[in-house]
């Protein structure tokens, strides 16, 4: 288990964190409760449903004193390519973002094609195209809060165990992005997305480390088995049933998860571009050349 933390997001910051909160759960509450528990001035809630993210909020505010203004529900569909632009282009308008956490993810089953994200099939639109879309987008604003304000802000994605299980069949397909047009495929669709997702991290890492133009920490964490979770949800009911018992024994509660992400937000130079588990730095799987 990660330790406490003790940085302080102080009051100049600004923190953009993307989130997917419900109204039915509450862990997508502890991320925001915590950094704004850590001195955050601006804490950006990015859901697909605006009246999921204001329930969110709802459940936030009364945990902790926030000035007016601190905490805001913006709209942000993944599985929307042109919601993308227009959350990024918005994000660019505020005076400073320093810290961005990707912490969405998507599992559909049946396998279902987004229209509006390029006819990708969803769990490939909202894990791999749309989630590196928005930090390439910010990118520039980043660098110039760096610049800036003397500091480096920083880059986290949500890549979890699931992506060492992944098959990756596909990569024998000649275009291994046009197989993820159609809905062939199977359970392991979402394990390979999240593979996917950890490839072009680590390339992302790599492309932007080569800019002497503001330096952005860029990292991934693996926030372990959180109960309760919405991403077994559409599995079939049989998986679904072995995984709740999974979850009753080994599962985290979303405190410890939360815990495992800012750890990984605060992390220092030497997680740049690596996978930390439980705030260590630990190994990708081995389709991901190191």
């Amino acid at each position: 288990m990660p330790c406490e933390h003790h940085l302080p997001f102080l009051a100049q910051r600004i923190l953009l964190t993307v989130s997917y909160p419900t109204a039915r759960y509450e862990n997508q509450t502890v991320i925001p409760h915590h950094f704004a528990n850590l001195g955050a001035s601006k804490i950006i809630l990015a859901c697909r449903s605006i009246e999921k993210g204001m329930a969110a909020k709802k459940l936030i505010e009364p945990k902790i004193p926030l000035a007016s203004g601190t905490l805001e529900v913006w709209r942000l569909d993944l599985c929307s390519f042109d919601s993308v632009k227009e959350f990024c282009s918005r994000a660019t308008t505020l005076s400073r973002v320093d810290v961005v956490l990707a912490n969405v993810g998507a599992n559909t089953y049946p396998l279902v094609l987004a229209p509006e994200a390029g006819g990708y099939e969803t769990s490939v639109a909202t894990n791999v195209i749309s989630t590196l879309l928005m930090p390439i987008l910010l990118l520039p604003r980043m660098r110039e809060t760096g610049v800036k304000y003397n500091m480096t802000p920083r880059l986290t994605f949500i890549v979890g165990v699931a992506h060492k299980m992944a098959q990756f069949k596909e990569r024998s397909e000649p275009k291994i992005f046009d197989f993820y047009k159609s809905t062939e495929g199977t359970l392991d669709r979402y394990t390979t997305s999240k593979l996917l997702e950890a490839f072009l991290i680590r390339e992302l890492a790599t492309q932007a480390k080569l800019s002497h133009t503001g330096s952005v920490m860029v990292n991934m964490a693996n926030p372990g088995f959180c109960k309760p979770t919405t991403l077994l949800d559409n599995c079939p009911v049989l998986l679904r049933f072995f995984m709740a018992i999974f979850f009753v024994f080994f599962g985290r509660t979303a405190y410890v998860g939360a815990l495992t992400l800012l750890a990984a937000v605060e992390a220092g130079p030497e997680s740049y571009g690596q996978y930390l588990k439980s705030g260590e730095i630990s190994g990708l799987s081995p389709h991901v050349s190191l």
